[in-house]
Parts: C-alpha cells; structure tokens; sequence
C-alpha cells in the first residue's frame, strides 16, 4: 500500500517545513494528511496551495482534515476516521504549546491530554509503520550535569510547565513503544533556517535580539550574567532533516534523540556573536541575572524589551544533552548540525528585515 502521512501541528511552520521534508524525501510519492483546528482551517488552506504548487502533487494527495486534539478520537468525523485507520502509515505529533509562560492547565490540556488522545488514536491505526512524537531536551527540568538520550527521569522541580507538560506526555509516548514503532524526538531551542534566517517567530535566542534591539540607543551594553552556562541553540532545517531521515530509518524505531548541538556556545559567546551582527559592538560590563529577572517582573518593562522572563531560567541552567545515539544513527546521512556561528549572519539578517512585524514577536504578558 501507499505511505499515509498524518501530521499534528499544521499549518505551523516545523509542521509545513517537515511534511516538504517528507515529500522530498520520497519524490512526492504518498498522501499527506493534516489535522487541523476548525479555526485554523482558512490558513491551513492557504499552506496547502504552497506545498501542492511546489510539489506539483494531484489536489487530492493532500487532505486537510479538521479535528481537535483535545478531543476524544481527535473530533474526526467517523466515517473519515474510519478511512484514516486503514489509510494511515506514519503519523507526526507535532501540535502543542510550546510557550515557557503558559498556564498550568492549559499547557496540561493541549501537551499531555491531547498526546494522550493522539496515543489512543495512533493504537488503532492498522498499517501504522512509525508514530515519531516531539518532545524537547528540556523534559530534564532542572536536572543538571550530562543528561542522555536514554533518560527519562522526573526532575525534582521544572522551570515552567511547558517544560512539565512536555516532560508528562513524553512519558505516555515512551510507553506506547512497546506496542507501535515509535521514534521520540527532542530537540534543543529551535531557531530560524542556518542559510535563510527564516523562522516564524521570535521566541527562544531572539529575546536576546530583542533585549539588544531595544536598547541599542544606548552608549554601551552590558552582558547579562556571567554568561558561562550554555544554551543549546538547534537550527530548523537540522530539526527537519534529521526527523525525517531517522523517521523512515529501521534504526530510527524505538528509539529517543536528542537533536541538540553537540558543541553548543556559552551564553556569553552567544550574545556576542548577536551584538557584532545587530550593532556591531561588543558587551562591556554585565547585569547580575538576579536584577534581571526583577526588572522582568515589571510587565511594562519586558513588555518593552520584547523578553519573557521565564527565557532568563536558561541562562543560568547547567545542563549539557549528549547527543550520542543522534550522531550515530545519522552518521551515514550527511546530516549534521550546523555550527551556530555559520547561520548567524543570516538569523540576524531575517531578524532586520522582520523585526516590526507584529506577527513575529511573542505576546508578553
């Protein structure tokens, strides 16, 4: 039979970026299924007209179908669910909320009762041939030191409850293994394209672009901390390439990766490499994070910075993702992760072009 891809998450960009991936991968061959949030349906659309037109495919090889994760049986209507059953092989779980300043319940709802949901859907699918799921590294909370691909260990606290939700749910697909061919992917702190730029919004490394955007009038700009902890910056297109080669890989089953950098920068390095792109000017001085995080308290204030507070918590967070069976598995693809330094011309570049367009920027409560 022909390869049923169903994917969560559309019409986000990992989503839309992955289901190309896939395309290409297998030369436009198979159907491509979507779930898509009745709200959503006019975007989604619009996405669906890209990706046919790019990939010449047939208008009936790609279905949006409308549904709600939340939902028991995902709210798909039962006569095309039962099709689905039959006519799905591969299944990505991308749809949740990835904002570090959710709300418990919320985060709650959409992360673990909606993978939950996915799960229960996933085990009746009778020609499933992979179930790959996306979590994040960061289900370690705030366990320190080494942390491997092999663990999945409940820290004693979080730093926020996307973190938690994410670390929960990855629990209930850990032990769908044992029944479905199921490959768990954890990525680091995604950002834009390494050739492009391009991203769809500015989270994660671009609250530091932010943070010195805004204050670019000033004489000088100070660091902010110490800045000798890591953060593991990953670019989209290694996030893309790499799930979708270890997807269809036989090695890729039953097994978890972390799609981390494994030679990340210090924050320090980091906010160098910005500063010289954005202003070309180096940091003098630092700002201890603890007064940081109290001027974040002030709503108008990180309103104004464009910066959540909760970014601030990896500032300081010592933890270091081994990335061995990830490099292993994808030793014989040519896929390897971009040096950050390489992409950060054109991060910057997009960052430019893009930063008054208000559909980038996060909403900061």
């Amino acid at each position: 039979m022909e390869n049923g891809y169903f994917f969560t998450g559309f019409p986000g960009f990992i989503s839309n970026q992955l289901i190309r991936e896939v395309l290409r991968k297998n030369n436009g061959k198979g159907k491509v299924y979507v779930l898509v949030l009745p709200s959503m349906t006019e975007k989604a659309e619009n996405e669906k007209k890209f990706i046919i037109s790019d990939f010449a495919l047939a208008e009936d090889r790609f279905e949006i179908i409308t549904g709600d994760i939340t939902k028991r049986g995902l709210e798909i209507e039962p006569q095309k669910n039962a099709y689905l059953q039959e006519s799905v092989t591969h299944v990505f779980h991308l749809a949740a909320i990835y904002d570090l300043a959710v709300p418990k319940d919320l985060a709650f709802l959409v992360n673990v009762e909606g993978t939950r949901n996915v799960n229960e859907w996933v085990r009746n699918l009778r020609n499933i041939e992979r179930y790959t799921y996306f979590s994040t590294a960061y289900v370690a909370g705030k366990r320190e030191g080494v942390l491997y691909e092999n663990e999945l260990v409940k820290p004693a606290e979080f730093k926020n409850f996307y973190e938690e939700t994410k670390y929960e749910a990855e629990i209930l697909v850990d032990a769908l293994k044992a029944e479905v061919p199921v490959t768990i992917i954890r990525p680091g702190i995604v950002k834009g394209h390494s050739r492009t730029g391009e991203t769809i919004k500015f989270d994660g490394p671009y609250f530091i672009m932010n943070f010195i955007d805004r204050l670019s009038f000033m004489p000088f700009l100070p660091r902010l901390g110490k800045g000798e902890t890591v953060v593991n910056l990953v670019p989209v297109d290694y996030i893309i390439e790499a799930t979708a080669y270890l997807t269809f890989s036989e090695k890729g089953a039953g097994k978890t990766y972390h799609l981390t950098d494994p030679k990340p920068y210090k924050v320090s390095e980091l906010y160098e490499m910005m500063m010289a792109e954005l202003m070309q000017k180096t940091p003098k001085g630092s700002i201890p994070i603890g007064l940081a995080k109290a001027g974040l308290n002030l709503r108008g204030f990180r309103k104004y910075l464009g910066v959540e507070k909760e970014a601030l918590d990896y500032f300081t967070w010592r933890g270091y993702f081994d990335s061995t069976q990830a490099q292993e598995d994808l030793k014989d693809s040519g896929i390897e992760c971009p040096d950050f330094k390489d992409g950060i011309s054109a991060m910057a570049s997009f960052y430019k072009q893009n930063k008054h367009e208000p559909h980038y920027q996060i909403k900061i409560m």
